[in-house]
């Protein structure tokens, strides 16, 4: 027989989040990390907030609250206010009752900036690693690094000489015709007016767009990102982030570092060697004499480095396509690199809950 369509503003209900969330659901295992990565964090957060006034949003569900923003593709914060008011499974991950309320949008972003100014995300970024420790997922010997544009959030039109006092005008008062044809423009005499600390640069066959340098460094044996950093674009930005970041590499008595054929510069894999690190990057092809002879090239281990470096491009795919770093929505090196460093610790959570799966 057919069932009645009965009006639901009388209902209640006595379950909670908890009961609805599937156990083998596969934010558990990730709500689980998080958890623990956020205890460690709990000192560093009281040094942020003052000891009286009126409670504010508890960081641990800011965090929670960006991750899910992160790992479901939510293009806006106004969206993921929107997605915790009625979504359970949200409001399980986030740590909110049924009956709580959920924040304005703007009382969101004002309490996410608190956590720009005490470096939340890389600590949090190193919480995480240090479960990847723990569980022997990394490797202290071989490792990977990369960089990418991150395009920033403006437009060509904004890129405008520096000094400039009055913008050029037409009747379109919301997007009016600026015409920069045949105009000779460059970081040193031109800046954007809506982000300033983005600089205009393309890739070889590409347009050229304003945007940001990000850099990571991964370890080879699982493809896990063991750091992570944004800078702005130059011409030795990318070569200059990743021997900051090979610095960092420990026991490097027997390290190895892969790279494609833009790190095959001489000054950069002499300095590689002089940290004790054998440089396995691509021997360039462009007419040029290669850094890289046929000594280190004759080894296996190299012929390994190069099918495994190739995985770095799966992390920033992921980044790009799921965690919204195609185009950064917000402006600035300091809160665009908090994102992204946020965003590889979301990958790594993603990667680690994959790899500690029961088969």
């Amino acid at each position: 027989m057919r069932g009645d369509d009965r009006d639901q503003s009388a209902m209640f209900s006595y379950v909670s989040p908890e009961q609805r969330v599937p156990r083998d659901h596969p934010l558990r295992p990730i709500r689980q990390m998080v958890d623990e990565a956020l205890r460690e964090l709990s000192p560093r957060f009281e040094g942020l907030y003052a000891k009286t006034g009126r409670p504010s949003i508890p960081p641990e569900h800011l965090l929670r609250a960006l991750l899910l923003q992160v790992l479901y593709t939510i293009r806006s914060e106004r969206m993921l206010i929107e997605q915790l008011d009625y979504n359970l499974l949200f409001r399980w991950f986030v740590g909110l009752e049924m009956d709580d309320r959920v924040w304005a949008p703007t009382v969101f972003t004002k309490n996410r900036d608190r956590l720009l100014q005490g470096e939340i995300a890389q600590a949090f970024f190193e919480a995480v690693l240090q479960q990847a420790q723990k569980r022997r997922l990394l490797s202290s010997e071989h490792f990977t690094v990369d960089g990418t544009l991150v395009e920033a959030w403006a437009s060509q039109k904004s890129f405008r000489p520096k000094g400039e006092e009055k913008l050029p005008r037409d009747e379109d008062r919301g997007n009016p015709t600026v015409d920069f044809k045949g105009e000779r423009r460059s970081n040193e005499t031109h800046a954007s007016r809506t982000d300033p600390e983005a600089r205009l640069t393309r890739k070889r066959g590409e347009g050229s767009k304003l945007a940001y340098q990000g850099n990571v460094l991964m370890e080879n044996r699982n493809g896990l990102v063991v750091q992570a950093r944004l800078t702005q674009v130059t011409g030795r930005s990318e070569r200059e982030a990743a021997l900051e970041m090979a610095e960092q590499i420990p026991g490097r008595g027997r390290a190895t570092l892969g790279g494609d054929r833009g790190y095959d510069v001489r000054s950069f894999v002499e300095a590689v060697r002089q940290l004790r690190i054998t440089p396995h990057v691509t021997q360039s092809t462009l007419g040029r004499s290669s850094a890289i002879d046929g000594r280190t090239v004759r080894h296996e281990s190299y012929q390994v480095s190069q099918r495994k470096r190739k995985r770095v491009e799966e992390v920033f795919g992921w980044m790009k396509t799921i965690g919204l770093l195609r185009k950064t929505r917000h402006r600035g090196v300091d809160r665009v690199g908090w994102m992204f460093v946020f965003t590889a610790a979301a990958y790594n959570l993603v990667r680690m809950r994959n790899l500690c799966a029961p088969t």
